[in-house]
């Protein structure tokens, strides 16, 4: 891992230099998508099922071939082992939870002319959630995409997700049916967002997409978004925590090991305050990394993006996360929620020793997906206001209408919009 001192004169370059993350489109990448994504338009399931049997090496001879229904997710989820069932009945209950007390509410108020205003809240009608496959099974990015759908009173929730040489997991179908998917098709990449976002004779037209995937997956939402919402085009995971050497080393030296074994291109970097703890904590990452099954990974993600940082204290530490903004956050230190309060940019903040990442990852009940990139300055956590929608209200009163229009006609007239005028002045006595 990198080591910077803040007290270096070149910490700020060195800063910048460790955070810089290629984020320009690949113009191969972009023109694949574009053709698979213009083909799916076009020849709809028949596409569909050609890229599916040519990327995931299926045998797929019809749509039905590739279609799941509620029946078949229950089937898997009285498949799988017991421990395993509550496991998600757990994290679905506790993801149920937080979620319900984002609901956005309509209101309404009537001002001094009898004119009321306000604001309708309502669901999205359909919803596509994909949902990665390959490398690794991943449940919890189902639980974590479709119950704030599911909360919101979204009605249709359709999954997509790629099923390598036909072999379809269990476990994330399980998830699937106990967070409530409508259906869920086993194909992915971005055929599976084209086929989303225009619809097919057999897959239906998605308001929004949302879920984490590939290059090829990220493209592809970029590409269709307009045509639907999409919640983000997310980059490689991250974990910053600030550490006051309170927490054993150990502790922190796994937390960072766990966003590293997500991808060699993920970032994780510690904040320390005393040289001897980072010190520590690097002596366990080299102890522990000879028991990690994903060690090459790890090893490659640290070599490439991670760094330890000595800080002159906790202020400054601080002062250096809201710059990078990062997924996640762990204080791990003492009075963690004060400390909490000096944090202005992050995705989410994990506070106190106790509160490991990977919790937050699986069941500790607020989203798992989370701004990256340092895009945590202006944007937020997947939640049930992202399957939402506000319609304003107006409803002017008679009253109302004479100092409305009068106002508008003004205002219109300055624009040289003399219809826009006209119609105020029209309902003025």
């Amino acid at each position: 891992m990198k080591k910077l001192n803040t007290q270096s004169p070149d910490f700020q370059a060195g800063l910048k230099a460790l955070l810089a993350f290629e984020t320009a489109q690949n113009p191969e990448t972009e023109r694949i998508v574009a053709d698979i994504c213009a083909d799916v338009q076009k020849r709809g399931d028949a596409a569909l099922i050609e890229y599916t049997n040519k990327f995931d090496q299926t045998n797929a001879k019809s749509i039905d071939d590739l279609i799941l229904t509620q029946a078949d997710l229950k089937t898997a989820f009285k498949r799988i082992p017991n421990d395993v069932q509550t496991a998600l009945q757990t994290a679905a209950r506790r993801v149920e939870s937080y979620h319900q007390r984002q609901k956005m509410e309509s209101w309404s108020y009537t001002d001094e002319d009898g004119t009321l205003l306000g604001q309708q809240i309502t669901p999205l009608d359909r919803v596509g959630i994909y949902v990665p496959g390959g490398k690794a099974a991943y449940p919890s990015s189902v639980i974590m995409n479709a119950m704030p759908a599911h909360v919101a009173g979204v009605k249709e929730i359709i999954m997509v997700v790629p099923t390598p040489k036909g072999e379809r997991n269990d476990i994330v179908l399980a998830a699937a049916y106990v967070a409530g998917v409508t259906k869920v098709f086993t194909v992915g990449g971005a055929q599976a967002v084209a086929a989303l976002a225009y619809g097919t004779e057999t897959i239906p037209q998605v308001d929004k997409i949302t879920g984490p995937g590939n290059a090829f997956v990220a493209a592809a939402k970029r590409r269709v978004f307009g045509v639907v919402g999409i919640d983000m085009v997310a980059g490689p995971s991250e974990i910053l925590v600030i550490a006051d050497g309170t927490t054993p080393a150990d502790w922190v030296a796994m937390d960072l090991f766990s966003q590293a074994e997500h991808d060699e291109i993920a970032q994780a970097i510690l904040i320390g305050t005393s040289q001897a703890y980072l010190n520590e904590v690097e002596a366990a990452m080299n102890r522990l990394i000879e028991t990690m099954p994903r060690r090459d990974i790890i090893e490659a993600s640290l070599d490439n993006r991670g760094a330890m940082i000595l800080a002159k204290d906790l202020d400054e530490a601080c002062g250096i996360a809201n710059y990078i903004a990062p997924e996640h956050l762990e204080l791990s230190v003492e009075n963690p929620q004060e400390w909490a309060k000096k944090i202005r940019h992050a995705g989410a903040i994990f506070m106190g020793r106790y509160t490991g990442e990977s919790l937050g990852d699986y069941c500790a009940g607020p989203n798992h997906v989370l701004p990256t990139s340092r895009t945590a300055r202006f944007s937020s956590p997947l939640g049930t206001y992202d399957f939402q929608k506000r319609s304003s209200l107006i409803q002017v009163s008679e009253h109302g209408a004479q100092k409305l229009g009068e106002t508008a006609s003004v205002l219109a007239h300055g624009e040289s919009l003399t219809a826009h005028a006209r119609a105020a002045e029209f309902r003025m006595k």
